[in-house]
């Protein structure tokens, strides 16, 4: 699960860690109250979606005086704003986070995630701040610097000095890096967050070290231990047909292709959309139905993918381990025949009573196009898009 920038800010001085003062706002009179309440004579007015590169699009201007700090709220909420994680479709800006100007000497990265390859969490830092770590990673990648966590030990007070040692840090600066990395990983792991991605971290002239920005993504799986950042959810910054599948406990990502995909798996799911541009058609959504395949599942998962007018074909592809194939394939019968679909089908089915289910759709009097491979049923689905 995703948050909002001052959602993210707000947790994190629950330990300590250090970020501006801001405030958020729905309104330019709220914005320009805000700018009163916090003082100074330099506030930022940041765009709130959840998508980075907001500065590029336009979503944050540095305003001089409470009349610029009017004028940018006001131009910026209701604004379709477009970034390069958006799309060209954009986002809705519906609120704004007004702050308190920085004194910035250096902007830094910090982000902390699992190193799936390694089985741990990892420190990350880099002397490129403001820019996305990707593009580091992919042009310069000697600029990273990495610590892995030892889950048994934690994250350890040499780690933390090691790094911002790495980033060429002294005095009172790593002094002040030191805590802010410790009371960061606190945060990440006590919230169960996925994520933990501080760009820029600034270090200011007077020495302090600050969490310019924030992301901080939550582990799905973890929530119900959160109910305090359950309340964070924006809908309307999620995909509609995404929070629809999630009530069905269906695990749904739209994407930009025409074939809808069924299929039960995280893995399978994949290695079908890859064989499927392999192929040479672009596949519509990652769906993945479960374990069970049900009946009611696979109904819901039709009316999921429906929904999306880009979808042309469907492909079917579930292997039978735990589920029976011909359990599925009466299930997949049922749900065309209750909810008329009118598209082409392609199945592909293997494992248990796959024979059985194979004879259950050549019997249904339904226009299946049943496949013998994965690979068989990529072509097939190509070739009725063709």
């Amino acid at each position: 699960m995703k948050i909002h920038e001052y959602q993210a800010k707000e947790i994190l001085r629950k330990f300590n860690v250090p970020v501006p003062q801001g405030k958020v706002a729905f309104s330019a009179d709220e914005a320009v109250q805000a700018a009163k309440e916090i003082g100074g004579e330099l506030w930022v007015v940041k765009a709130q979606i959840h998508a980075g590169g907001r500065g590029k699009g336009g979503g944050v201007k540095v305003a001089r005086n409470l009349d610029e700090v009017r004028d940018f709220a006001a131009q910026m909420l209701g604004m379709n704003l477009v970034t390069h994680q958006t799309g060209p479709e954009g986002r809705t800006v519906k609120r704004i986070l007004i702050e308190q100007g920085i004194n910035i000497d250096r902007e830094l990265y910090l982000g902390i995630t699992l190193d799936r390859s390694n089985s741990k969490n990892v420190v990350m830092a880099s002397t490129e701040g403001g820019v996305e770590i990707e593009k580091v990673a992919a042009e310069t990648p000697e600029k990273i610097l990495k610590e892995l966590i030892d889950p048994e030990v934690g994250f350890q007070a040499y780690q933390a000095r090691k790094l911002a040692f790495g980033l060429g840090l002294k005095d009172n600066q790593h002094k002040n890096a030191i805590k802010f990395l410790t009371a960061l990983y606190k945060a990440y792991e006590t919230t169960d967050a996925s994520l933990a991605e501080i760009n820029p971290l600034v270090v200011t002239k007077e020495g302090d070290v600050i969490a310019l920005d924030a992301k901080i993504n939550f582990d799905d799986n973890a929530l119900f231990r959160h109910p305090e950042i359950m309340e964070y959810r924006d809908l309307n910054e999620e995909e509609p047909l995404e929070i629809e599948a999630s009530k069905f406990n269906l695990n749904y990502i739209k994407l930009d292709g025409n074939v809808g995909c069924m299929v039960n798996g995280a893995g399978l799911a994949m290695g079908t959309m890859d064989i499927i541009k392999l192929a040479g058609g672009q596949p519509a959504n990652f769906l993945d139905v479960g374990g069970t395949a049900s009946k009611e599942t696979v109904a819901n998962g039709f009316k999921i993918i429906l929904s999306d007018p880009n979808v042309k074909a469907i492909l079917i592809n579930i292997f039978g381990g735990i589920v029976r194939c011909d359990r599925v394939a009466q299930g997949v019968i049922d749900a065309v025949k209750e909810i008329h679909v009118q598209l082409p089908i392609v199945i592909r089915l293997e494992g248990t009573n796959a024979k059985e289910a194979g004879e259950l759709l050549q019997k249904s009097g339904l226009n299946f196009e049943v496949a013998g491979s994965l690979q068989d049923a990529a072509s097939k689905v190509t070739a009725v898009l063709k």
